[in-house]
């Protein structure tokens, strides 16, 4: 039997959700603990997905080194270096000879679902077209490119993110694909190409048929701060499947290895800990909240709907309210993030401040 073989695009910089991705891509960011592109290396794994080739370009090492050849998962992924970003396309057609020949999926690195890979592989095959696009039903059709398509689910046109009323479709490409090799005949070598600019269109317009699969599963782009804080609280809550890492000590409680919570912690469903943590005496924890391995939360600190991702501190009497926070940051006592505002990494908020909602602060600043 052929191996199924997948390419996870992983090369995009993330520009929408700076300054959390300053000094990561944004296939690193977490969900509930885990870069989000580990949750899509799981759904592959678990759809029978054993060869993965994954594009690089925005801090590589990191991804490389997260994820090395795959065999933590029992899969095999080798890694192709972007030094000037090919498109969608030019990426995949970058790796041609992977796919020898065969069907292949490609996958965004980026997004979190859980659409089941395997029912589309089936459609696909049962409908014959060089490609099927995977297609979410969407509130907001205004902020995606939306899919047209007939009675046969044949893809007959697109609108890129059409003025509220008047969207044509509330079906989005959610950026998977299944592809027959012929594909490649229509990428060519060497150059900046997209799928969604270049090769469907070009598709339409040969009158090369191709349709779209669409699904009930959980799917969402992390394109937006909104739709990343989402993305981690509809883990948390179940509403879309995928591992959360540490024990369940109780009904919407995780909490990871050698950690330590002192007496009169307020821990209120859903929270996430990771490995390592420390809440002090007194704190409240008032969920949904993910904290990052290797988070101090000292006395008295209270945090209602936020993420802090791992390492660093949130200092005596600090408060964290709907706010999210990036790597090795420090919040000093009695300060407080408030709602929708966003910290980078390796930052520090010092005594007393408190940063207003919806203010964003880069990585590597120190507000005193």
């Amino acid at each position: 039997m052929n191996k199924k073989k997948a390419m996870v695009m992983a090369a995009g910089l993330g520009t929408r959700l700076r300054p959390l991705t300053d000094l990561i891509s944004k296939p690193m960011a977490p969900i509930v603990n885990k870069p989000v592109m580990e949750h899509i290396i799981n759904l592959l794994k678990n759809h029978g997905y054993s060869d993965i080739v994954c594009n690089l370009h925005y801090y590589p090492d990191a991804i490389k080194s997260h994820f090395g050849d795959g065999q933590k998962w029992g899969i095999n992924i080798i890694y192709s270096f972007e030094e000037f970003l090919m498109g969608t396309a030019g990426g995949v057609k970058n790796v041609e000879g992977f796919f020898d020949g065969e069907t292949f999926l490609v996958i965004s690195g980026d997004a979190l679902t859980d659409v089941d890979l395997s029912q589309t592989l089936d459609f696909h095959k049962e409908k014959g077209g060089i490609a099927t696009l995977i297609l979410t039903e969407v509130e907001d059709p205004s902020q995606y490119g939306v899919v047209l398509v007939d009675r046969d689910l044949k893809i007959t046109g697109f609108q890129e993110k059409p003025l509220p009323g008047e969207e044509k479709s509330n079906l989005a490409n959610s950026g998977i694909y299944v592809f027959e090799p012929d594909i490649f005949k229509y990428i060519p070598e060497k150059s900046f190409y997209d799928f969604g600019k270049n090769v469907f269109p070009d598709l339409l317009e040969k009158e090369i048929p191709y349709f779209g699969f669409t699904h009930s599963q959980y799917w969402n782009d992390v394109g937006s701060f909104e739709e990343y804080q989402r993305g981690n609280f509809d883990a948390l809550e179940g509403k879309v499947k995928v591992e959360i890492p540490g024990k369940q000590i109780r009904e919407g409680v995780w909490v990871g290895k050698s950690c330590r919570i002192q007496e009169e912690v307020v821990i209120i469903p859903p929270v996430c800990i990771g490995n390592n943590c420390t809440i002090k005496k007194g704190a409240k924890l008032f969920g949904p909240i993910i904290l990052g391995d290797n988070t101090i939360v000292d006395e008295r600190a209270v945090l209602y709907r936020g993420i802090k991702w791992g390492s660093g501190y949130i200092g005596k009497d600090a408060s964290l309210i709907g706010a999210i926070i990036g790597y090795n940051t420090r919040i000093k006592d009695k300060a407080s993030v408030l709602e929708k505002a966003v910290i980078g990494s390796k930052s520090v908020i010092g005594d007393g401040i408190i940063i207003h909602p919806s203010v964003k602060i880069m990585s590597n600043e120190v507000i005193k």
